[in-house]
């Protein structure tokens, strides 16, 4: 019978080895930039493919549930994985590539976050996505693996896992995610205890 308790054992070692490396100056940058976009009522769009729009629909969800503070205005997150029936219109009337890159055009507005999952660093859909958003004037994250691919050299806020096993940089990339939404919560408490917090400002005719 096979027993694949030391690859279980070894996988959780470099698992622990990557998270105690992991790029803490970029992910709290991470975190001050979505605490800017719920002050100044911004909205945040994440993006990923296959594991990763997991990440990102689970993202979008946590950031807008768990950091709601009764009687304060609400940090307002969108998946571009959520609407299946214009994702699945854009694949088949324009390209795969470009999916999220209309949706940028359409909904991105300049101080709005954009935030970009790519385990390679290199999905063509996302790093078109992302040129629109810096076009826009967004601000532009991105949480990759391995080296970093592309996204690490187009973003504001590259946010690289340095592992190279596609679940481990997933399983980071869902563990950085909550450490996310969970320090944005704390902030959003601290100015919630201050009254520190921007009126909506208004959008140019």
């Amino acid at each position: 019978m096979y027993s694949g308790t030391h690859f279980l054992r070894t996988y959780a070692a470099e698992l622990q080895e990557s998270l105690a490396n992991l790029p803490w100056a970029a992910i709290n940058d991470t975190v001050q930039a979505l605490v800017t976009a719920w002050r100044e009522r911004r909205h945040v769009y994440i993006m990923g493919n296959g594991g990763s729009a997991a990440t990102a629909l689970h993202m979008a969800a946590d950031l807008s549930k768990n950091t709601a503070v009764p009687g304060l205005p609400r940090l307002r997150a969108v998946s571009f994985n959520d609407n299946m029936a214009l994702f699945s219109a854009l694949a088949n009337d324009t390209a795969y590539d470009q999916v999220f890159r209309e949706q940028v055009v359409t909904y991105v507005e300049p101080g709005d976050v954009v935030v970009a999952i790519s385990a390679s660093g290199n999905s063509p859909n996302v790093l078109n996505a992302v040129t629109a958003a810096r076009e826009l004037g967004a601000t532009t994250i991105g949480l990759s693996g391995y080296y970093g691919g592309k996204l690490a050299g187009m973003v504001d806020i590259p946010v690289v896992v340095n592992n190279h096993a596609i679940e481990q940089v997933e399983d980071l990339h869902m563990m950085i995610e909550h450490m996310v939404t969970a320090s944005v919560r704390q902030a959003v408490h601290h100015y919630a205890k201050q009254q520190i917090v921007h009126q909506p400002m208004k959008r140019a005719a």
